[in-house]
Protein backbone atom coordinates (compact mmCIF):
# COMPACT_ATOMS: atom_id res chain seq x y z
CA UNK A 1 0.00 0.00 0.00
CA UNK A 2 1.37 3.42 -1.12
CA UNK A 3 0.98 7.35 -0.08
CA UNK A 4 0.76 9.13 2.96
CA UNK A 5 -1.27 6.61 4.99
CA UNK A 6 0.59 6.21 8.56
CA UNK A 7 2.79 8.78 7.56
CA UNK A 8 0.85 12.22 7.09
CA UNK A 9 -2.69 13.28 6.98
CA UNK A 10 -5.33 10.08 5.77
CA UNK A 11 -5.72 10.67 1.53
CA UNK A 12 -9.67 10.31 1.05
CA UNK A 13 -8.64 9.90 -3.05
CA UNK A 14 -6.07 6.71 -2.04
CA UNK A 15 -7.60 4.09 -4.48
CA UNK A 16 -7.14 1.32 -1.89
CA UNK A 17 -9.39 3.30 0.25
CA UNK A 18 -12.79 2.92 -2.37
CA UNK A 19 -14.08 0.10 -0.72
CA UNK A 20 -13.97 1.68 2.82
CA UNK A 21 -15.38 4.77 1.67
CA UNK A 22 -18.28 3.18 -0.04
CA UNK A 23 -19.14 0.60 3.36
CA UNK A 24 -19.15 3.67 5.33
CA UNK A 25 -21.81 5.35 3.25
CA UNK A 26 -23.70 2.87 3.11
CA UNK A 27 -23.69 2.43 7.10
CA UNK A 28 -25.60 6.44 6.79
CA UNK A 29 -21.83 7.84 8.09
CA UNK A 30 -20.05 10.75 5.98
CA UNK A 31 -16.36 9.35 5.00
CA UNK A 32 -14.94 12.56 4.52
CA UNK A 33 -16.26 13.91 8.20
CA UNK A 34 -14.59 10.56 9.60
CA UNK A 35 -11.63 11.34 7.94
CA UNK A 36 -11.61 15.22 8.93
CA UNK A 37 -11.92 13.61 12.84
CA UNK A 38 -9.05 10.85 12.11
CA UNK A 39 -6.69 13.54 10.59
CA UNK A 40 -7.34 15.39 13.47
CA UNK A 41 -7.07 12.43 16.28
CA UNK A 42 -3.71 14.56 17.87
CA UNK A 43 -5.80 17.34 19.23
CA UNK A 44 -8.15 17.23 21.76
CA UNK A 45 -11.55 16.45 21.10
CA UNK A 46 -14.37 14.89 22.03
CA UNK A 47 -15.55 11.13 20.03
CA UNK A 48 -19.52 12.00 19.89
CA UNK A 49 -19.63 15.07 17.89
CA UNK A 50 -22.26 17.53 19.25
CA UNK A 51 -23.15 18.96 16.21
CA UNK A 52 -23.67 15.45 14.63
CA UNK A 53 -25.78 14.33 17.85
CA UNK A 54 -27.86 17.59 17.11
CA UNK A 55 -28.24 17.52 13.35
CA UNK A 56 -29.52 13.74 13.82
CA UNK A 57 -31.98 14.31 16.83
CA UNK A 58 -33.49 17.58 14.61
CA UNK A 59 -34.02 15.71 12.06
CA UNK A 60 -36.17 13.37 14.05
CA UNK A 61 -37.38 16.54 15.62
CA UNK A 62 -38.86 18.15 12.80
CA UNK A 63 -40.26 14.87 11.46
CA UNK A 64 -42.65 14.71 14.01
CA UNK A 65 -43.81 18.57 13.81
CA UNK A 66 -42.94 21.52 16.60
CA UNK A 67 -44.69 24.67 17.99
CA UNK A 68 -43.09 27.67 19.04
CA UNK A 69 -44.01 28.59 22.66
CA UNK A 70 -46.47 31.62 22.62
CA UNK A 71 -46.97 33.90 25.17
CA UNK A 72 -50.14 32.39 26.65
CA UNK A 73 -47.99 29.02 27.11
CA UNK A 74 -45.37 30.98 29.20
CA UNK A 75 -48.01 32.45 31.52
CA UNK A 76 -49.41 28.81 32.08
CA UNK A 77 -46.12 27.32 32.55
CA UNK A 78 -45.48 30.08 35.00
CA UNK A 79 -48.66 29.52 37.24
CA UNK A 80 -48.29 26.00 36.91
CA UNK A 81 -45.09 25.99 38.37
CA UNK A 82 -45.86 28.65 41.07
CA UNK A 83 -48.45 26.43 42.20
CA UNK A 84 -45.75 23.41 42.30
CA UNK A 85 -43.65 25.31 44.41
CA UNK A 86 -45.53 26.20 46.59
CA UNK A 87 -47.54 22.55 47.28
CA UNK A 88 -43.45 21.39 47.07
CA UNK A 89 -42.62 24.05 50.37
CA UNK A 90 -44.59 21.32 52.30
CA UNK A 91 -42.79 18.32 51.21
CA UNK A 92 -38.78 18.84 51.05
CA UNK A 93 -36.37 20.93 52.83
CA UNK A 94 -34.98 21.58 49.47
CA UNK A 95 -35.22 25.02 48.56
CA UNK A 96 -37.08 26.67 45.26
CA UNK A 97 -34.83 27.88 43.01
CA UNK A 98 -35.10 31.17 41.53
CA UNK A 99 -37.82 31.71 38.65
CA UNK A 100 -36.56 31.13 35.33
CA UNK A 101 -36.81 33.86 32.80
CA UNK A 102 -38.60 31.76 30.19
CA UNK A 103 -40.66 29.21 32.01
CA UNK A 104 -41.49 27.12 28.58
CA UNK A 105 -39.90 25.86 26.07
CA UNK A 106 -40.47 24.43 22.76
CA UNK A 107 -38.44 20.57 21.59
CA UNK A 108 -36.00 22.54 19.64
CA UNK A 109 -35.44 24.27 22.97
CA UNK A 110 -34.83 21.34 25.35
CA UNK A 111 -33.08 19.86 22.50
CA UNK A 112 -30.55 22.23 21.96
CA UNK A 113 -29.93 23.22 25.62
CA UNK A 114 -28.92 19.25 26.62
CA UNK A 115 -27.39 18.30 23.44
CA UNK A 116 -23.65 18.94 24.88
CA UNK A 117 -24.66 17.36 28.00
CA UNK A 118 -25.85 14.28 26.44
CA UNK A 119 -22.77 13.82 24.27
CA UNK A 120 -20.41 14.27 27.45
CA UNK A 121 -22.16 11.27 29.29
CA UNK A 122 -22.25 9.07 26.77
CA UNK A 123 -18.43 9.71 25.27
CA UNK A 124 -16.86 7.38 27.92
CA UNK A 125 -19.01 4.40 26.37
CA UNK A 126 -17.98 5.58 22.96
CA UNK A 127 -14.49 6.13 24.04
CA UNK A 128 -14.69 2.23 25.47
CA UNK A 129 -16.19 0.54 22.55
CA UNK A 130 -13.50 2.83 20.07
CA UNK A 131 -10.67 1.09 22.50
CA UNK A 132 -11.91 -2.28 22.21
CA UNK A 133 -12.47 -2.09 18.24
CA UNK A 134 -8.78 -0.59 18.65
CA UNK A 135 -7.62 -4.03 20.17
CA UNK A 136 -9.88 -6.33 17.62
CA UNK A 137 -7.52 -5.26 14.72
CA UNK A 138 -4.11 -5.86 16.82
CA UNK A 139 -4.94 -9.30 17.73
CA UNK A 140 -5.88 -9.89 13.72
CA UNK A 141 -3.00 -11.13 11.28
CA UNK A 142 -3.71 -7.67 10.33
CA UNK A 143 -2.74 -6.55 13.62
CA UNK A 144 0.39 -8.42 14.39
CA UNK A 145 3.69 -6.53 13.23
CA UNK A 146 5.33 -10.23 13.01
CA UNK A 147 2.32 -10.72 10.05
CA UNK A 148 3.26 -7.64 8.38
CA UNK A 149 5.30 -7.06 5.12
CA UNK A 150 6.49 -4.23 2.10
CA UNK A 151 5.94 -6.79 -0.13
CA UNK A 152 3.17 -8.61 0.36
CA UNK A 153 0.53 -6.16 -0.32
CA UNK A 154 -0.30 -6.04 2.97
CA UNK A 155 -0.40 -2.54 5.46
CA UNK A 156 2.80 -1.57 7.10
CA UNK A 157 2.57 -1.24 10.90
CA UNK A 158 2.85 2.19 10.84
CA UNK A 159 -0.59 2.31 8.02
CA UNK A 160 -2.16 -0.11 10.69
CA UNK A 161 -1.44 2.75 13.28
CA UNK A 162 -3.37 5.30 11.29
CA UNK A 163 -6.34 2.97 10.67
CA UNK A 164 -6.85 3.54 14.82
CA UNK A 165 -8.44 6.82 14.22
CA UNK A 166 -10.40 5.83 11.32
CA UNK A 167 -12.05 3.41 14.00
CA UNK A 168 -12.47 5.99 16.60
CA UNK A 169 -13.93 8.56 14.40
CA UNK A 170 -16.40 5.36 12.98
CA UNK A 171 -17.57 4.41 16.61
CA UNK A 172 -18.32 8.51 17.69
CA UNK A 173 -20.07 8.36 14.51
CA UNK A 174 -22.21 5.56 15.04
CA UNK A 175 -23.01 6.23 18.67
CA UNK A 176 -23.48 9.84 17.53
CA UNK A 177 -25.92 8.52 15.08
CA UNK A 178 -27.76 6.16 17.94
CA UNK A 179 -28.09 9.01 20.37
CA UNK A 180 -29.52 11.51 18.72
CA UNK A 181 -32.28 9.46 17.57
CA UNK A 182 -32.83 8.68 21.21
CA UNK A 183 -32.64 12.34 22.00
CA UNK A 184 -34.93 13.21 19.21
CA UNK A 185 -37.23 10.86 20.89
CA UNK A 186 -36.67 12.66 24.23
CA UNK A 187 -37.70 15.76 23.38
CA UNK A 188 -41.35 15.41 21.83
CA UNK A 189 -41.86 13.16 24.46
CA UNK A 190 -40.68 14.71 27.72
CA UNK A 191 -42.85 17.29 29.42
CA UNK A 192 -40.04 19.41 31.50
CA UNK A 193 -36.73 20.11 31.14
CA UNK A 194 -35.73 17.32 34.02
CA UNK A 195 -38.14 15.04 33.44
CA UNK A 196 -35.93 12.56 31.96
CA UNK A 197 -34.72 12.69 35.75
CA UNK A 198 -31.10 12.77 34.88
CA UNK A 199 -29.08 15.98 35.68
CA UNK A 200 -28.27 17.30 31.81
CA UNK A 201 -28.15 21.01 32.91
CA UNK A 202 -25.11 23.03 35.05
CA UNK A 203 -28.70 25.16 36.55
CA UNK A 204 -31.56 22.96 37.07
CA UNK A 205 -34.26 25.51 36.67
CA UNK A 206 -37.57 24.11 36.18
CA UNK A 207 -39.15 24.24 32.56
CA UNK A 208 -41.97 22.86 30.63
CA UNK A 209 -42.33 22.08 27.43
CA UNK A 210 -46.35 22.40 26.67
CA UNK A 211 -46.78 20.96 23.10
CA UNK A 212 -45.70 17.63 24.72
CA UNK A 213 -47.93 18.51 27.65
CA UNK A 214 -50.87 19.12 25.89
CA UNK A 215 -49.85 15.53 24.21
CA UNK A 216 -49.21 13.77 27.07
CA UNK A 217 -52.88 14.95 28.24
CA UNK A 218 -55.12 13.63 25.27
CA UNK A 219 -57.14 11.12 26.06
CA UNK A 220 -57.63 11.61 29.49
CA UNK A 221 -60.71 13.27 30.39
CA UNK A 222 -58.84 15.37 32.84
CA UNK A 223 -58.77 18.92 32.91
CA UNK A 224 -55.41 20.27 30.83
CA UNK A 225 -54.76 23.09 33.98
CA UNK A 226 -54.58 19.72 36.31
CA UNK A 227 -52.23 18.09 34.04
CA UNK A 228 -50.38 20.97 33.55
CA UNK A 229 -50.35 21.14 37.66
CA UNK A 230 -49.04 17.64 38.19
CA UNK A 231 -46.34 17.59 35.97
CA UNK A 232 -45.12 20.88 36.79
CA UNK A 233 -44.74 18.69 40.70
CA UNK A 234 -42.36 16.45 39.36
CA UNK A 235 -40.53 18.81 37.08
CA UNK A 236 -40.03 21.30 40.20
CA UNK A 237 -39.38 18.38 42.27
CA UNK A 238 -36.56 17.34 40.33
CA UNK A 239 -34.86 20.81 39.86
CA UNK A 240 -34.60 21.05 43.21
CA UNK A 241 -33.30 17.55 43.69
CA UNK A 242 -30.37 18.44 40.74
CA UNK A 243 -29.87 21.68 42.43
CA UNK A 244 -28.86 20.61 45.55
CA UNK A 245 -26.79 17.60 44.66
CA UNK A 246 -24.72 18.20 42.08
CA UNK A 247 -22.36 15.42 42.71
CA UNK A 248 -25.12 13.24 40.52
CA UNK A 249 -23.84 13.59 37.08
CA UNK A 250 -20.72 12.85 37.62
CA UNK A 251 -22.00 10.00 39.30
CA UNK A 252 -23.80 8.96 36.59
CA UNK A 253 -20.78 9.67 34.43
CA UNK A 254 -18.20 7.85 36.17
CA UNK A 255 -20.56 4.71 36.28
CA UNK A 256 -21.17 5.11 32.86
CA UNK A 257 -17.06 5.61 32.17
CA UNK A 258 -16.53 2.03 34.24
CA UNK A 259 -19.18 0.38 32.20
CA UNK A 260 -17.36 1.14 28.86
CA UNK A 261 -13.88 0.80 30.37
CA UNK A 262 -14.95 -3.15 30.67
CA UNK A 263 -15.63 -3.18 27.16
CA UNK A 264 -14.40 -6.21 25.23
CA UNK A 265 -14.91 -7.45 21.95
CA UNK A 266 -14.47 -11.26 21.82
CA UNK A 267 -13.67 -12.01 17.92
CA UNK A 268 -14.91 -15.85 18.50
CA UNK A 269 -18.25 -15.13 19.88
CA UNK A 270 -19.23 -12.74 17.25
CA UNK A 271 -18.21 -14.73 14.58
CA UNK A 272 -20.54 -17.60 15.56
CA UNK A 273 -23.28 -15.15 16.70
CA UNK A 274 -22.92 -14.29 12.64
CA UNK A 275 -22.74 -17.36 11.41
CA UNK A 276 -26.17 -18.16 12.84
CA UNK A 277 -27.83 -14.72 12.01
CA UNK A 278 -26.62 -15.79 8.29
CA UNK A 279 -28.07 -19.09 8.61
CA UNK A 280 -31.55 -17.81 10.05
CA UNK A 281 -31.41 -14.72 7.45
CA UNK A 282 -31.17 -12.24 10.56
CA UNK A 283 -27.97 -11.27 8.59
CA UNK A 284 -27.57 -10.45 4.86
CA UNK A 285 -23.65 -9.92 5.11
CA UNK A 286 -24.69 -8.56 1.33
CA UNK A 287 -27.22 -5.83 2.22
CA UNK A 288 -25.08 -3.03 4.71
CA UNK A 289 -28.65 -1.94 6.42
CA UNK A 290 -28.78 -5.52 7.85
CA UNK A 291 -25.60 -5.47 9.47
CA UNK A 292 -26.49 -1.76 10.72
CA UNK A 293 -29.81 -3.13 12.17
CA UNK A 294 -27.99 -5.73 13.70
CA UNK A 295 -25.49 -3.90 15.15
CA UNK A 296 -27.93 -0.98 16.48
CA UNK A 297 -30.20 -4.15 18.15
CA UNK A 298 -27.48 -5.59 19.99
CA UNK A 299 -27.01 -8.77 17.87
CA UNK A 300 -23.32 -8.65 18.23
CA UNK A 301 -23.10 -7.24 22.25
CA UNK A 302 -20.55 -8.96 23.89
CA UNK A 303 -20.86 -10.38 27.60
CA UNK A 304 -20.69 -8.62 30.16
CA UNK A 305 -17.85 -8.83 32.91
CA UNK A 306 -18.40 -8.25 36.74
CA UNK A 307 -17.18 -5.16 36.72
CA UNK A 308 -19.59 -3.74 34.05
CA UNK A 309 -22.44 -5.45 36.04
CA UNK A 310 -21.61 -3.50 38.82
CA UNK A 311 -21.73 -0.50 36.98
CA UNK A 312 -25.04 -0.91 35.56
CA UNK A 313 -26.35 -1.96 39.02
CA UNK A 314 -24.75 1.42 40.67
CA UNK A 315 -26.68 2.99 37.57
CA UNK A 316 -29.84 1.46 37.88
CA UNK A 317 -29.78 2.07 41.28
CA UNK A 318 -29.30 5.47 41.54
CA UNK A 319 -31.42 6.17 38.47
CA UNK A 320 -34.18 4.57 40.36
CA UNK A 321 -33.52 6.62 43.83
CA UNK A 322 -34.34 9.54 41.90
CA UNK A 323 -37.23 8.55 40.09
CA UNK A 324 -38.76 7.14 43.40
CA UNK A 325 -37.75 10.26 45.69
CA UNK A 326 -39.65 12.39 43.23
CA UNK A 327 -42.21 10.37 43.18
CA UNK A 328 -42.86 10.17 46.77
CA UNK A 329 -42.47 13.99 46.76
CA UNK A 330 -44.86 14.59 44.30
CA UNK A 331 -47.57 12.56 46.41
CA UNK A 332 -46.58 14.40 49.50
CA UNK A 333 -47.14 17.68 48.00
CA UNK A 334 -50.35 17.14 45.88
CA UNK A 335 -51.98 15.63 49.43
CA UNK A 336 -55.58 15.84 48.76
CA UNK A 337 -55.36 19.82 46.71
CA UNK A 338 -55.17 17.47 43.31
CA UNK A 339 -58.74 15.38 42.44
CA UNK A 340 -57.40 13.61 39.18
CA UNK A 341 -53.79 12.95 41.38
CA UNK A 342 -54.92 9.25 41.65
CA UNK A 343 -55.78 8.99 37.66
CA UNK A 344 -52.63 10.99 36.81
CA UNK A 345 -50.43 9.12 38.56
CA UNK A 346 -51.74 5.58 37.43
CA UNK A 347 -51.35 7.14 33.41
CA UNK A 348 -47.63 7.94 34.73
CA UNK A 349 -46.81 4.03 35.72
CA UNK A 350 -49.09 3.09 33.04
CA UNK A 351 -46.62 4.49 30.20
CA UNK A 352 -42.89 4.43 32.50
CA UNK A 353 -44.17 0.22 32.58
CA UNK A 354 -44.37 0.18 28.04
CA UNK A 355 -40.73 1.63 28.11
CA UNK A 356 -40.60 5.45 28.75
CA UNK A 357 -37.25 7.11 26.26
CA UNK A 358 -35.15 7.51 28.68
CA UNK A 359 -35.21 3.67 29.02
CA UNK A 360 -35.20 2.93 25.45
CA UNK A 361 -31.88 5.11 25.83
CA UNK A 362 -30.15 3.62 27.85
CA UNK A 363 -31.57 -0.18 27.15
CA UNK A 364 -30.23 0.80 23.61
CA UNK A 365 -26.78 2.56 24.59
CA UNK A 366 -25.92 -0.07 27.28
CA UNK A 367 -28.40 -2.66 28.11
CA UNK A 368 -29.58 -1.65 30.81
CA UNK A 369 -33.03 -2.45 32.17
CA UNK A 370 -34.64 0.19 34.67
CA UNK A 371 -37.49 -1.55 35.83
CA UNK A 372 -40.50 0.38 36.79
CA UNK A 373 -40.80 -2.37 40.17
CA UNK A 374 -37.01 -0.57 41.31
CA UNK A 375 -38.85 2.52 40.82
CA UNK A 376 -41.56 1.73 43.15
CA UNK A 377 -39.34 0.22 45.67
CA UNK A 378 -36.82 2.91 46.41
CA UNK A 379 -40.07 5.22 46.48
CA UNK A 380 -41.08 2.95 49.42
CA UNK A 381 -37.93 3.91 50.27
CA UNK A 382 -38.27 7.49 50.72
CA UNK A 383 -41.77 6.99 52.41
CA UNK A 384 -39.79 4.73 55.42
CA UNK A 385 -36.96 7.14 55.58
CA UNK A 386 -39.71 10.20 55.43
CA UNK A 387 -41.83 7.93 58.07
CA UNK A 388 -38.90 6.97 60.36
CA UNK A 389 -37.01 10.20 60.32
CA UNK A 390 -39.08 13.08 58.91
CA UNK A 391 -37.90 15.21 56.21
CA UNK A 392 -35.75 16.85 56.80
CA UNK A 393 -33.12 13.76 57.16
CA UNK A 394 -34.83 12.32 54.55
CA UNK A 395 -33.57 14.61 52.06
CA UNK A 396 -29.93 15.21 53.95
CA UNK A 397 -29.53 11.55 52.58
CA UNK A 398 -28.89 13.25 49.35
CA UNK A 399 -25.75 14.57 50.83
CA UNK A 400 -23.31 12.05 49.86
CA UNK A 401 -24.15 8.60 47.86
CA UNK A 402 -22.69 7.14 51.09
CA UNK A 403 -26.11 7.42 52.48
CA UNK A 404 -27.79 6.27 49.89
CA UNK A 405 -28.96 2.23 49.83
CA UNK A 406 -27.92 -0.58 47.02
CA UNK A 407 -30.91 -3.06 45.49
CA UNK A 408 -30.18 -5.19 48.91
CA UNK A 409 -30.80 -2.35 51.09
CA UNK A 410 -34.55 -2.04 50.11
CA UNK A 411 -35.06 -5.66 51.54
CA UNK A 412 -35.16 -3.93 55.15
CA UNK A 413 -34.77 -0.33 55.54
CA UNK A 414 -35.13 -0.01 59.14
CA UNK A 415 -31.54 -2.20 59.00
CA UNK A 416 -30.35 0.20 56.94
CA UNK A 417 -31.08 3.03 58.18
CA UNK A 418 -29.54 1.86 61.46
CA UNK A 419 -26.36 1.13 59.98
CA UNK A 420 -26.21 4.80 58.21
CA UNK A 421 -27.29 7.55 60.76
CA UNK A 422 -26.84 11.13 59.02
CA UNK A 423 -23.98 12.75 61.29
CA UNK A 424 -25.45 16.34 62.38
CA UNK A 425 -21.86 17.80 60.62
CA UNK A 426 -21.59 16.56 57.18
CA UNK A 427 -18.34 17.81 56.12
CA UNK A 428 -16.20 14.19 56.59
CA UNK A 429 -18.82 13.09 53.89
CA UNK A 430 -17.62 15.58 51.08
Amino acid sequence: MSGNFGFGPINPEDPNFNELFAQLSNFGLNPQTLFSAANNAGSVGPLISPEVLRDVARKFVSSQGELPIGSQDIADSQVALDIANTWLDDATNFPALSRSNLPAWSRRDWLDSSVANWAKMIEPLADGMANALTNVLKQTPLGNPENLSDTDGAPTAPELAAISPIMRAFMGSLIASQLGTSVGQLAVSITGSNDVAIPLFTQSEARLIPQNISEWAQGLDIPLDEVRIFLAIREAAASRLFSHAPWLAKYIQDAITSYGAGIKIDIDSIQEQAERALETGELDINNPESISIAINSGLFKPEQSPSQDAALAKLEMILALIEGWIDFVTTKAVGERLPSYPALNETLRRRRATKSPTQQLFATLLGLEVSPRKARECSHFWFEVDSELGTAERDQRWEDPALLPNGEDLADVNKFLNSTIVPDDLSGLL
